[in-house]
């Protein structure tokens, strides 16, 4: 059942025009309180103001978010695109500061083009040093001196990319990337031929939501929870991270995984050899899937293609093409619990040693539960309940593997999922200025309101479920079409495979004891399911 959003008493309400005016208006704000947030270069020096001006930009997405639910519908995708643009060229308006992964995205396409394995050769390496250049490998004093982000690697010589002494971690789709960034790229563009990939690629996802979105008869209001988000703006374009490439594909894959499993499959391939993160979405695309056939349709190509993109860097390299992965692991505590922020929630009602098979165990449960459960006509919801599961267990301390998640939101439109993401936010910068406790408080906050409308919801599916088996509303149809309802991941609410017999069955019953004859059954009732309404399917 829909229920109507509150009326507002007619001298409060706007006209469309003022609605829609309203809307245009918290997006040049937050457009605005953007462009500081990626130029303030407070990261180390500064963190408490830099999270002044996220949180910010992260209170106007939210009024944005909450004006575009009473636009009218036609105004709807242009808004949303043209959010879009200028969230993107917000992110565009300054080098990136906040994360220096970049800037090995574009070495990897510089050793790519002069014919040599990325995987073979470390930055640091004397090998190499013809590819050196001034933007890449300042050097002198006043160059490397006073820059916290710059790391040493020879006397008078330092250079802006993270870790230099240890091999490249980038899966191959996202190595093909780079090179392509690079042999695109005018000579002397620097950071921001990598920017302009980051917002393509971001407007491509905004394009592909809608497309999908549109297919299945959703409501497109809820692709602006990623076109307007701030950490697109901030991780996808300034910050350039390739994630947004793994997003696209994946977005793609879910997109077309429920009618053509093997070309799904082969983009969740793809999307896996661009960054490793989007194998968790595997189990949301095999939600409610009983037969063997159906899942090898979907794994074989997923597992084929990411083999064949290996493959080339595999015969080509000397080294291994899983680089410093292992190394980077151990180095952000996710094998040692006791060594970081992760498992921060975990780490509060249980030992350290206990945490790791504490994920493995609910990780375990949740692919269980949307296997069972799940709906496989919507592979986006039964993946955002894993994934989010997976961000709340483990407490990832880099906001930008959110971006997966916030389009997983814009596909579900469960809201409540962007607070891991403001979370993910939180982890990486805020707790510079206010201390580690900000992990466990930021995620158990995400978690808190996650479970919160996820009970809202539950008890709405049980009120609705009353109403339709009250007097009047169709005698026992209703009851027995609620007794067959089931939820879905996150609490969304769905007949069950007997309801719509059970609803004709008792309309038959109820039309024969008021005398006007059989009800002839008629097509069975089918599942609304779009991110503004409950999955339930109605009684005749």
């Amino acid at each position: 059942m829909n229920r109507p959003h509150p009326r507002l008493p007619p001298s409060l309400r706007l006209g469309p025009r003022l609605r829609v005016a309203l809307t245009v208006l918290l997006l040049a704000a937050l457009t605005a309180a953007l462009v500081p947030a990626v130029r303030e270069e407070g990261y180390f020096s500064d963190p408490a103001g830099l999270t002044w001006w996220y949180a910010a930009a992260w209170t106007l997405f939210a009024a944005a978010l909450w004006s575009l639910r009473r636009v009218p519908a036609r105004w709807v995708v242009p808004l949303v695109l043209g959010g879009a643009v200028a969230c993107c060229a917000a992110g565009l308006a300054g080098p990136p500061l906040t994360s220096t992964d970049s800037f090995r995205y574009a070495w990897d396409g510089r050793v790519q083009a002069a014919g040599i394995s990325p995987y073979d050769h470390t930055p640091a390496d004397p090998a190499l040093r013809a590819l050196r250049d001034d933007w890449l490998f300042p050097r002198g004093g006043a160059a490397c001196g006073g820059h916290p982000d710059r790391v040493a690697i020879e006397p008078g010589v330092c250079t802006r990319i993270n870790r230099p002494s240890v091999h490249t971690v980038y899966p191959p789709v996202a190595e093909g990337y780079f090179t392509v960034v690079h042999a695109l790229s005018p000579a002397g563009v620097r950071h921001k031929a990598l920017q302009t990939g980051g917002a393509l690629l971001a407007l491509a996802v905004t394009g592909t939501l809608l497309l999908v979105q549109q297919r299945r008869g959703a409501r497109l209001r809820t692709v602006a929870y990623w076109a307007w988000c701030p950490a697109v703006a901030v991780e996808a374009v300034n910050n350039a991270h390739v994630d947004v490439l793994a997003v696209l594909l994946s977005v793609a894959a879910l997109g077309v995984v429920v009618r053509r499993r093997a070309l799904g499959g082969a983009l969740f391939g793809l999307a896996i050899a661009a960054k490793l993160l989007p194998a968790v979405l595997l189990p949301g695309a095999l939600a409610g899937v009983r037969r063997w056939r159906d899942a090898a349709a979907l794994l074989v190509p997923a597992a084929a293609l990411a083999a064949s993109a290996y493959l080339p860097y595999v015969l080509a390299s000397r080294s291994s093409v899983f680089g410093y992965l292992g190394g980077y692991a151990q180095e952000e505590g996710y094998g040692d619990p006791g060594s970081g922020g992760r498992y921060a929630l975990l780490r509060l009602v249980l030992p350290d040693s206990w945490s790791v098979p504490a994920v493995a165990v609910g990780m375990l449960a949740v692919v269980a539960y949307v296997w069972r459960r799940g709906d496989p006509e919507r592979p986006w919801s039964a993946a955002l309940l894993v994934t989010g599961t997976a961000f709340l267990l483990m407490t990832p301390g880099y906001s930008w593997y959110a971006l997966l998640l916030i389009a997983l939101v814009a596909l579900d439109g469960r809201a409540e999922w962007l607070g891991v993401a403001v979370a993910g936010a939180a982890a990486y910068v805020s707790v510079r200025a206010l201390g580690e406790q900000t992990v466990p408080v930021a995620y158990g906050l995400a978690g808190a309101a996650v479970l919160a409308a996820s009970a809202v919801r539950r008890r709405a599916g049980r009120r609705d479920a009353g109403a339709r088996s009250a007097p009047g509303t169709g005698a026992g149809a209703g009851s027995e079409a609620g007794a067959g309802a089931r939820s879905t991941p996150g609490g969304r609410q769905e007949a069950g495979p007997g309801a719509g017999r059970a609803a004709r069955r008792g309309a038959r019953r109820a039309a024969a004891r008021s005398g006007e004859g059989e009800v002839r059954p008629g097509p069975p009732p089918r599942a609304t399911g779009g991110a503004d309404q409950p999955m339930w399917k109605e009684s005749p």
